[in-house]
């Protein structure tokens, strides 16, 4: 294994945007749920004429469906993802839309079949119900309850308050309150093995959100107490959790 100082710089100079995950390959894995979000999103986008994708990222997800509705639109807030997108969807006449983050949608009531994401950051259910038309689906796999904690933790101490967010029941609840109703609900936890402090440190400059104020010389303490644990032979373990929901309006 390469030195402490050696695979964080190679961390801290790799690229981190867009949604993809390759630069973990050998270093870090994560299980995934059992019912193949990707596969069933093809299915879904095959059957309808208009569909919108939230949060879409760098369009990694959403590029793997062979077929897409011939009204197909995207958004994203982050400008370097909302960039990647265009470049890998546009030439299969997706639209994709760069807007602020928790802005309102910049469509029509009743514009869209089918609503989507994979991850989205806060979903809003009332104007996930307004642009749906009347029978439409919204098709997500969400983040879950404590996704990661045992990393997060590691670095912010216990966040007692912060592991009842994401709550599965209380976002169904939300969204049947905008007058949706959900008709699928599935919950997986998900085993994450991270095999080298590099891993660590790419996933905590890409998924931002996890440790706010991460910084290598911050939390360098923290970060040599993981590699040393790796370097004698044991991974760092966490658990991811997610969960599948679908509504009607």
């Amino acid at each position: 294994m390469k030195s402490f100082d050696a695979l964080v710089s190679e961390a801290e100079a790799a690229d981190v945007s867009g949604w993809g995950f390759d630069w973990l390959a050998g270093r870090a894995s994560e299980e995934r749920p059992s019912w193949g979000y990707a596969r069933l999103l093809a299915q879904r986008l095959a059957s309808v004429e208009s569909a919108l994708d939230l949060d879409t990222g760098g369009g990694e997800v959403l590029a793997e469906a062979p077929r897409f509705p011939p009204r197909m639109y995207a958004i994203e807030a982050w400008a370097p993802n909302a960039s990647k997108a265009r470049e890998r969807l546009g030439a299969r006449g997706v639209q994709v839309v760069q807007v602020a983050a928790d802005s309102a949608l910049p469509f029509a009531d009743a514009s869209f079949e089918l609503v989507t994401s994979r991850h989205p950051v806060r979903p809003d259910w009332l104007e996930i119900h307004r642009v749906l038309q009347p029978g439409g689906h919204y098709f997500a796999q969400h983040v879950g309850l404590a996704s990661a904690f045992e990393l997060i933790e590691h670095f912010l101490g216990p966040l007692p308050a912060e592991r009842r967010l994401r709550d599965p029941r209380e976002e169904a609840a939300a969204a049947h309150a905008t007058g949706l109703t959900v008709t699928d609900l599935r919950t997986a936890c998900c085993r994450m093995v991270f095999h080298d402090v590099g891993a660590v440190v790419w996933i905590l400059r890409k998924c931002v959100w996890w440790v706010p104020d991460f910084s290598v010389s911050r939390y360098r303490d923290a970060l040599m107490a993981l590699d040393r644990q790796m370097r004698q032979g044991e991974p760092f373990v966490a658990h991811s959790t997610r969960h599948l929901i679908e509504a009607r309006r």
